[in-house]
């Protein structure tokens, strides 16, 4: 309601204003005030309207917007603890997988997080009900620990759930505390929560979630709210004021059907997905050990167009030459972190083809063969919006090579089952 009241005092306040320039034509006073002559009076009065609605305008947006934190402006990219460490994580292995980021140049391709998940905590808070670090696992305590993550130049990831618990109830939520516990984290120095959705009180996450909001933009430190819901009450429905980032499914697994059911329900919150506010269809398995070289090829293409968040999800101390030739391929990242900020989509489904409009004027398309039997596919085009009779240059992102070919209407592959085609077409005639 208020930013409805704010759009429309803006509209007359407009109206209004652009009346009184018009009215001013008439007075007469004006050709000798000031040394002024008409034309610079009347430029002055419309300057001044566009300005005051301006200002209006500014505020409805910031009140529509309980989150305008800056951040988020392409996915953010990282490295997350739970997918293959779970419960089992503590300080040095923390440190080392900062270490690994920058060692393995993977820091300078984008991967900037460093994210404890769960299980990091104490089972209780102290006397003055302060979370604490679990001293058998994390003894420097997390300030310590973004010390060093900052000194890498990276930025320190944080876990709790907006319930009495967080999901492996071995440490206690967040709901209740949420001013103590973002006031105690952006003091540690923590740059990223991820808030969860376990043990909680009963009431709809649209109640929980925004109290948490509310208390990091008052926290002092500019901390990325990821929004961890499960996708169960469609927080891309109403996230993007609340968080930058939401969980559109449940928990992703180290298997091909896992990854494919996910991105098909990640793909239908498209629209809502843009800068500052992202899907989320989880973190990523590549290098886990659970898919092949071309499953995992499929996972990373589908996750860098949906613009999801690419939180490593593998142990990086460890990783071998093919994961990281996966996570570390630059020109498939640029997909990802592309300034326009659109989802793609799935644009035909007689056969898999994904794509959609990247800065530039370009685009991007995937072609993808989920069976289990080898497949052609041909796409046109106009399926991703390039208009008829247009010369197109097509460079494939995993091949890193430029088509010799020019294309004018359709892009065809023949392709093994589970594998893909990726490709950034760029119109130039």
């Amino acid at each position: 309601m208020e930013t409805r009241v704010d759009s429309s005092l803006a509209k007359s306040l407009m109206v209004m204003l652009i009346g009184v320039v018009f009215s001013a034509c008439k007075w007469p006073w004006l050709d000798s005030s000031y040394g002024m002559d008409r034309v610079t009076w009347l430029l002055l009065l419309l300057i001044s309207s566009l300005t005051v609605v301006g200002v209006t305008s500014s505020r409805a947006s910031v009140r529509r917007n309980l989150l305008a934190n800056g951040l988020g402006k392409t996915p953010p990219m990282g490295w997350n603890s739970w997918n293959h460490f779970y419960c089992d994580i503590n300080e040095t292995i923390v440190k080392q997988a900062a270490d690994a980021l920058v060692s393995t140049g993977l820091s300078k391709r984008g991967y900037t997080y460093v994210n404890l998940d769960d299980c990091w905590g104490e089972s209780n808070r102290d006397e003055d009900g302060n979370l604490v670090a679990r001293n058998t696992t994390f003894p420097s305590g997390i300030k310590a620990l973004a010390d060093y993550v900052h000194g890498k130049g990276l930025k320190l990831g944080i876990y709790s759930s907006a319930g009495y618990y967080t999901c492996s109830k071995q440490m206690p939520g967040s709901l209740g505390y949420e001013e103590q516990d973002a006031k105690q984290f952006a003091s540690w120095g923590v740059d990223y929560l991820k808030y969860d959705n376990c043990y909680t009180d009963g009431s709809k996450p649209t109640i929980r979630y925004p109290v948490m909001t509310r208390a990091l933009m008052n926290a002092g430190r500019p901390i990325y709210f990821s929004l961890c819901e499960w996708g169960d009450l469609h927080p891309a429905l109403w996230g993007s004021p609340v968080g930058n980032s939401w969980r559109t499914t449940g928990d992703i697994t180290d298997n091909f059907d896992s990854v494919m059911s996910r991105a098909d329900v990640n793909v239908m919150y498209a629209e809502h997905a843009r800068p500052g506010s992202w899907n989320d269809p989880d973190m990523l398995e590549v290098g886990n050990g659970g898919m092949t070289k071309d499953e995992y090829i499929i996972h990373f293409s589908l996750w860098a167009i949906s613009k999801a968040p690419l939180l490593l999800g593998c142990d990086v101390r460890n990783m071998s030459k093919e994961t990281l030739e996966i996570v570390g391929n630059k020109e498939v990242i640029a997909i990802n972190q592309d300034p326009l900020g659109v989802q793609a989509k799935k644009v035909r489904e007689d056969v898999e083809v994904w794509g959609g409009p990247l800065s530039g004027y370009r685009f991007v398309m995937l072609l993808l063969n989920r069976n289990i039997w080898p497949a052609n596919v041909t796409a046109y085009l106009e399926d991703v919006g390039i208009p008829p009779k247009t010369v197109v240059q097509a460079r494939d992102l995993w091949e890193h090579k430029t088509m010799e070919t020019l294309l004018e209407t359709n892009i065809s592959a023949n392709l093994d089952p589970h594998t893909c085609k990726l490709y950034l077409l760029t119109p130039i005639a």
